[in-house]
């Protein structure tokens, strides 16, 4: 019974990872885009999986493509905007992919396969930006950072006064040495 339970549990938590297993897991060999940048004929149509905040998305006949800023990925392949950016690149899909939905400055991240280099003109300057044919793009919910530092003291509801929370030690009635805050100014 223990070990039935025990197994429930554990597919219970593997079924709550929704990442493909292309985005959650790294090719065996991760290219960085500074290689891909350096050397792109010796690795061509190598397995990528790199992502960033998109710049533009632009739809043509039979594809679609997606311009990139590239950061550095955690180990679930989310990028990590806390980190410098690399660079540019370039992700072109079969699919329709609408600029509704592929918003400026949404986070993904792209596994697929290397093309080689494309010029693009950014402003009057003309890059080299890696082309990635994708085979799995995954657009990253809206992260929302919690405020919430520490128990929640709502003060008015309580005969306290204050009609707003406290987080933390600022909330704490005993934080300005007495049982109750300062008084209003």
């Amino acid at each position: 019974m223990k070990r039935l339970i025990l197994v429930s549990v554990f597919s219970f938590l593997v079924g709550c990872s929704n990442l493909p297993p292309a985005i959650q897991d790294p090719p065996p060999l991760d290219i960085s885009y500074s290689q891909a940048q350096g050397d792109s004929a010796h690795h061509k149509n190598a397995p990528v999986r790199w992502g960033g905040v998109i710049i533009d998305v632009q739809n043509e006949q039979t594809f679609s493509r997606i311009q990139i800023l590239s950061y550095p990925l955690n180990s679930y392949g989310r990028p990590r905007l806390d980190k410098p950016y690399v660079g540019r690149f370039l992700v072109e899909s079969p699919e329709f992919l609408d600029p509704a939905i592929y918003t400026k400055d949404a986070e993904i991240t792209v596994a697929g396969t290397l093309k080689g280099l494309q010029e693009r003109n950014v402003g009057n300057k003309t890059l080299q930006l890696p082309l990635l044919q994708s085979s799995v793009i995954y657009l990253w919910p809206v992260y929302a950072p919690s405020n919430f530092y520490g128990y929640p003291y709502y003060y008015g509801t309580a005969g306290f006064g204050y009609g707003y929370p406290y987080y933390g030690n600022y909330g704490s009635p005993f934080f300005w040495g007495g049982y109750y805050p300062p008084p209003r100014r």
